[in-house]
């Protein structure tokens, strides 16, 4: 992406480990600001209760998944707990020409892989209050079985780890209010820097 390009619109990207609330802050953002959207990433995983395809994810077969990978149509993509997931390239070129902010909620594997493509992204990783918090918050959504809970909550500790070395702004999803309200200010003023 060209210059001229990149200033039409933001990428922000929002990470952190499973269970610390990145929807539900992203979600609280796009809610608050103006000329703010949403990346909605692919993936390979069951869809869950409740979701829906197009909104939640793009639920695509492995097949459709490679396919994508093999012809550069994803901006980032990871395998995380046994699926792949990523980040349709063509979305988000769409969203920045139409010179908005665009959101994209991903790990930190697919973070690096966006930021060589936008230098300028604003990286932004959420935090829990503690291990203990983030494991509570982890057994009280009832999604993973014993073994995925433990995979992912071991695996948070090596994220949280990188996301000191590549994330500018480091935000503590202790109160939500307060988490919200710092993201949207982190990203008012990247906006504004623009």
């Amino acid at each position: 992406m060209n210059q001229a390009e990149d200033k039409q619109g933001r990428v922000v990207i929002v990470s952190g480990p499973s269970g610390v609330g990145k929807s539900t802050i992203c979600g609280e953002v796009v809610k608050r600001l103006d000329n703010v959207c949403l990346s909605v990433s692919a993936t390979t995983r069951p869809k869950s209760p409740g979701e829906v395809d197009g909104e939640d994810y793009w639920f695509l077969p492995e097949s459709e998944f490679r396919e994508r990978i093999d012809n550069d149509l994803l901006l980032e993509y990871a395998e995380v707990f046994g699926s792949l997931y990523g980040t349709p390239r063509e979305k988000v070129d769409e969203v920045l020409r139409a010179g908005k902010t665009v959101i994209l909620e991903i790990d930190v594997q697919g973070a690096k892989q966006v930021k060589a493509n936008f230098p300028d992204a604003v990286m932004i990783f959420i935090l829990p209050p503690s291990t203990k918090v983030l494991a509570d918050r982890m057994n009280g959504r009832g999604r993973d079985d014993a073994d995925i809970a433990e995979e992912r909550l071991d695996g948070a500790g090596a994220e949280i780890a990188a996301a000191w070395q590549y994330y500018k702004y480091m935000v503590i999803n202790d109160d939500l209010h307060q988490a919200v309200a710092e993201c949207v200010q982190i990203i008012k003023n990247a906006q504004s820097e623009s």
